[in-house]
């Protein structure tokens, strides 16, 4: 008779040229007993147009010469809210380099001509592709150190598509091109490390496996991203890596019902963005 083992394996979320990219408030911190606000988040279907991206007023980029060049693919996920703007930015693949960073820069700066449902501004979920051709310059800090910063080569393409398995809902965050609250008074997300704890799981559950899998004797890794608020309640949960067979959905349904003693910042509660694996795995 097989049996089911299913483990789940906590992934801190970072960017940054040298590894880790630390959010610093310049807005108060969420009280702990505010409540965030859930919108619901649309995917382009039929009845449900995409948001268009306006035309970008971009500089012209000097022809200099370049000896170290840094180019990549990033992919970004977004919420594009009914105002047009993008919210709840998330690198679906990491690289610690500093093109990370530069592709939040890039994608944060966006505005768009809103999506609608039958008319109506919505909040539409999308991934954004970015092409980067960038040259890695060299300077010396006033105490001599070297430092190392991105100029681009030539201007970023960006392709916009709908992004796979979107959360119902969410709670919409906002943070300007460098990664720091807008004080708009939406929601601040931090990133675990640089004085910022991880939240600790006080409640987990696992996820069942679908009948289908099983049958097919199908397993494998679903890889999702979250939010865990400051209250320790898990929040704008998707799917990053899909594994597909029904088990995706039976992971989303797990993790929903997680609780964690939440991230701390200098003594206080902070949300902060996480991943969780699943691993599914039929044992005989």
């Amino acid at each position: 008779m097989q049996k089911i083992c299913i483990i789940a394996t906590f992934l801190v979320l970072g960017t940054g040229f040298s590894g880790g990219q630390q959010a610093t408030p310049s807005a108060p911190l969420q009280k702990e007993d505010a409540k965030p606000t859930l919108v619901k988040v649309y995917a382009v279907s039929k009845g449900v147009t995409a948001p268009e991206l306006l035309p970008l007023n971009q500089p012209p980029i000097p022809d200099e010469k370049c000896k170290k060049k840094m180019d990549g693919e990033e992919s970004i996920s977004i919420l594009v809210d009914a105002t047009g703007r993008p919210r709840n930015l998330m690198l679906l693949l990491p690289q610690a380099s500093g093109l990370d960073d530069l592709a939040l820069q890039v994608v944060a700066a966006d505005r768009f001509s809103p999506g609608t449902y039958e008319g109506v501004p919505v909040v539409i979920a999308l991934t954004v592709k970015l092409s980067l051709q960038t040259c890695v310059e060299e300077k010396k800090d006033d105490a001599g150190k070297t430092i190392y910063s991105l100029r681009f080569r030539s201007h970023p393409k960006q392709i916009f598509e709908t992004l796979p398995h979107p959360p119902k809902e969410a709670v919409l965050t906002l943070e300007d091109s460098s990664g720091r609250d807008s004080g708009s008074g939406s929601l601040h997300v931090y990133h675990v490390g640089g004085g910022v704890s991880s939240p600790v799981v006080l409640k987990s559950v696992s996820p069942e496996f679908t009948d289908e899998a099983r049958r097919a004797k199908f397993d494998g890794k679903c890889l999702l991203s979250l939010l865990v608020d400051a209250q320790g309640m898990p929040q704008n949960i998707w799917v990053v890596r899909p594994l597909g067979m029904g088990l995706d959905e039976k992971a989303i349904e797990a993790v929903r019902q997680y609780r964690f003693k939440p991230a701390m910042k200098d003594g206080m509660p902070v949300p902060v963005m996480i991943r969780i694996q699943m691993n599914f795995m039929l044992v005989n």
